[in-house]
């Protein structure tokens, strides 16, 4: 049985993981903490960005970072479901068709532009996600754990891609856009490439897969003031209100919003949550789980903008959680 670490412990080496990815994915650190919070979380990634920022770099250092083992799905129009669980193929030795297991069967599995591949091949994914298991002919084969998705995709190009339909969404703890950097970051990022003297860049481990069960499990004894969690439910539902809104944020949303502020919380080194770490993290956790109404999205409506609004109009604990 894996030995859960302490707070400070998870911060400690949450803080080793970051330092290590950043050396290499320069000018990310507001989505890279927020990537390691939902992996701690149980969860999985979507970076959702132009093509150019560095989610593949990133989603790779991560992995290495984590001491997990690592698979590339690169994500193609003729993927067929096969390719990502795995299929019986006859073994002429035995006489007898035998599983041979697909790429999904790793510690962290990079799905890169996912969104153009079928959604029969998404769906693929869908049942790994959402139980850590894969069914083929009708045998069901569990995966290891720790296991991961992190996933990119590109939201400005149409030709050849498919619409993540929303349940595969839902699947996915948090969407995360890495944005342009700055004049000061881009050169920062320029600098690495020429210091490092060639293309790859190498991320060594700094912990291994028992290691993250660890924290993780940590994670979990974390206590959680029941203010914080009326706080979450009270954001989501008020994401249900909103007129520019056709489905709103169901339970599962706002229990990954806990979740994540609750993880992010261990990182900075604190055994309770704050309504700040709530506000941190509820545009990657709720935007990407809400469908707008045809209206508001013939007007330019993104969903971003309603989460914030809706932080900003939903009133925080009146209390201060236990243990500040």
């Amino acid at each position: 049985m894996t030995e859960s670490l302490s707070v400070s412990r998870i911060a400690e080496l949450g803080g080793h993981v970051l330092e290590r990815v950043r050396s290499v994915a320069v000018d990310m650190d507001d989505p890279l903490e927020v990537a390691l919070a939902s992996i701690l979380a149980g969860g999985h990634v979507l970076f959702e960005d132009v093509p150019g920022l560095g989610k593949t770099l990133a989603a790779r250092s991560l992995a290495a970072a984590l001491g997990l083992d690592f698979r590339r799905l690169q994500c193609t129009p003729d993927l067929l479901p096969s390719d990502v669980t795995g299929s019986f193929v006859y073994s002429p030795s035995t006489g007898e068709f035998e599983f041979r297991p697909g790429p999904i069967f790793t510690g962290l599995l990079l799905a890169d532009e996912i969104n153009r591949t079928t959604p029969k091949t998404q769906s693929a994914l869908l049942e790994a996600m959402a139980e850590g298991q894969v069914t083929v002919e009708g045998r069901r084969f569990p995966l290891a754990q720790p296991f991961h998705v992190v996933a990119t995709s590109n939201p400005i190009e149409y030709e050849g891609t498919y619409a993540l339909p929303e349940a595969q969404l839902d699947r996915f703890m948090v969407r995360l856009a890495v944005g342009y950097p700055d004049a000061e970051g881009e050169q920062r990022i320029l600098l690495a490439r020429v210091a490092r003297q060639h293309e790859v860049a190498t991320v060594e481990p700094v912990i291994d897969a028992n290691t993250l069960l660890g924290m993780q499990e940590g994670v979990e004894r974390v206590h959680v003031d029941p203010d914080i969690a009326r706080y979450c439910v009270d954001i989501a539902a008020a994401t249900r209100r909103d007129g520019a809104v056709q489905v709103g944020a169901s339970p599962r949303g706002s229990q990954a919003l806990l979740l994540v502020a609750r993880s992010l919380a261990v990182l900075a080194g604190r055994d309770y949550v704050t309504p700040d770490d709530v506000k941190r993290v509820a545009v990657p956790v709720l935007a990407h789980r809400l469908s707008l109404t045809a209206q508001a999205w013939a007007n330019g409506t993104k969903a971003e903008n309603i989460v914030a609004s809706v932080i900003g109009a939903v009133a925080g604990p009146p209390t201060v959680p236990s243990g500040a």
